[in-house]
């Protein structure tokens, strides 16, 4: 059965019953959605910093109402999520990855409500829906320009928390990497931390030490070390080539959009319901890109890299999802 949300009823059930049900749908359809954002760390963190962005677009639109609250420990998480739910929001957005049962009870506990959020598991009826940065694609294409750079034959890759959120990522950019360049070796490392630039830096300079030429910054910190060695990296989920100039050589992007329009749409319409959203972070759906800095990367490299990304993108090459925890080459 649909999920069908107060959203809906209170606009036609405050309709006048002069107006006919037509009219009614309208009015439905142009009131502004009103979404909470819940985030454990602050927006400015480059996964929460997507989404962010997408909801704030949405509400310069017209669309939706947003506020949010940051820093919110996974032990007070539930709390909030309650409060929000009792202030009557259609929908909450969040990251579920250290209480994914707690989070799924809040919601049964509030049929009535959207829930869309960022998590390792699957969806529950009526109302949670999830989604994930499903960038493998892109994190491909990175790949391809990493191996095809790297001199040493060796990068390093540093990464938040082992998850197969994060270790997708990992295995695709590595799978890139080998294509051009079978002879490329690997040093990965995670921190078990989504912020400790000190710590990923210290993890990369040592990586470099043991003869890295180019590193794979899933982290914040990493950026730094490269910068301060002079060697090459490789971004993930935002941009920071305009902060690191001459040293990012290209990034895998996450775009929330897709996902936070057809989320919003689908409360407009009253035919929310639990379902996996994943496949709007990919490419063919405007969720994932690929950005280069064409001034550090070869045109023949260049070339292979936008091929294989015109065969993504007609349904030609498909990525292999691998959610395996990424290890050291021995």
């Amino acid at each position: 059965m649909k999920f069908k949300l107060n959203y809906m009823r209170r606009v036609l059930f405050g309709a006048l019953a002069s107006i006919s049900l037509l009219f009614s749908a309208g009015l439905a359809l142009a009131e502004k959605v009103k979404v909470a954002g819940i985030y454990t760390l602050p927006v400015e963190q480059q996964w929460i910093s997507r989404i962010h962005k997408a909801l704030n677009a949405a509400s310069d639109r017209g669309e939706v109402d947003y506020v949010f609250s940051e820093n919110v420990a996974n032990t007070d998480y539930e709390r909030v999520m309650r409060e929000y739910a009792e202030q009557g929001v259609h929908m909450i957005v969040g990251e579920v990855f250290g209480l994914e049962r707690g989070a799924r009870k809040v919601a049964k506990d509030y049929p009535d409500t959207a829930f869309l959020m960022g998590s390792s598991f699957g969806p529950v009826a009526p109302n949670f829906s999830v989604f994930d940065n499903w960038i493998h694609e892109p994190s491909y294409l990175t790949g391809m320009v990493a191996g095809a750079a790297s001199k040493s034959n060796v990068i390093g890759m540093v990464g938040g928390y082992a998850i197969p959120e994060v270790n997708r990522l990992m295995q695709a950019f590595m799978d890139g990497a080998r294509e051009v360049n079978p002879e490329v070796k690997f040093l990965v490392s995670f921190l078990d931390s989504w912020y400790d630039p000190p710590k990923a830096k210290e993890s990369a300079f040592a990586m470099i030490d043991a003869g890295a030429d180019i590193m794979f910054a899933e982290r914040f910190g990493v950026s730094d070390a490269a910068v301060e060695r002079g060697v090459k990296a490789v971004g993930n989920v935002i941009d920071t080539a305009g902060d690191y100039p001459g040293t990012i050589m290209a990034s895998a992007l996450w775009h929330f959009e897709a996902t936070i329009d057809k989320a919003v749409s689908r409360i407009k319409a009253g035919t929310f319901e639990a379902s996996d959203y994943g496949q709007y972070s990919f490419m063919g759906y405007g969720g994932g890109s690929l950005v280069v800095d064409e001034s550090l990367v070869s045109a023949e490299t260049l070339a292979k890299v936008r091929e294989r990304e015109s065969e993504i993108m007609a349904g030609m090459f498909r990525v292999n999802v691998n959610d395996a925890r990424p290890v050291s080459d021995k």
